[in-house]
């Protein structure tokens, strides 16, 4: 678990990502928090379906890098927000983050704050080297959170810019 100064973000184990997919709240319930109605997106039923669950219930791999880490605020005990690695580090130490918030905490910092404390808790893994997001170009809410945690545009497209932390070059905060 990381804690950040207003969240705590978890790692969820396999039931709990089950749990997630349901979108019954048996999720809440087993965390403790308030059963506010969540939003799953067609990408993220289809990511978890199709590549998270599978991913994070293969023993060969580090399931802290194939699940969703759920942000819960420490004041309200509410789901603030989920981020996750796409998969273990490759063989050049990259790994790349995606992360959503959930409506009605957009706006209020939450995400620059979960990505700060993924990326600290990263740093200490001593397979990455680099972290890579790749966000939508109209997308100004989330390059404003990569470029607070000290991102560096690295290539665009027409539609997608694709972002990069690099730990050897950069230090992030105390890194």
């Amino acid at each position: 678990m990381i804690e950040t100064s207003r969240l705590l973000i978890q790692p969820l184990t396999v039931d709990q990502l089950q749990k997630y997919l349901r979108n019954d709240f048996s999720l809440e319930e087993e965390l403790g928090v308030k059963k506010l109605k969540r939003i799953l997106t067609p990408q993220l039923r289809e990511a978890l379906v199709h590549t998270i669950l599978p991913n994070a219930s293969n023993p060969e791999k580090n399931y802290l890098f194939c699940t969703l880490w759920s942000a819960i605020s420490k004041d309200g005990r509410e789901m603030v927000g989920e981020i996750c690695f796409t998969d273990i580090p490759n063989h050049l130490g990259e790994t790349e983050i995606g992360y959503g918030t959930h409506d009605g905490f957009q706006r209020r910092g939450y995400m620059t704050e979960i990505v700060s404390g993924i990326i600290t808790w990263a740093s200490s893994q001593p397979s990455i080297k680099k972290i890579i997001a790749h966000t939508d170009k109209t997308n100004q809410a989330s390059f404003k959170v990569l470029l607070n945690n000290e991102f560096i545009m690295d290539a665009e497209t027409e539609a997608v810019q694709k972002w990069v932390l690099d730990f050897q070059n950069k230090s992030h905060h105390e890194l």
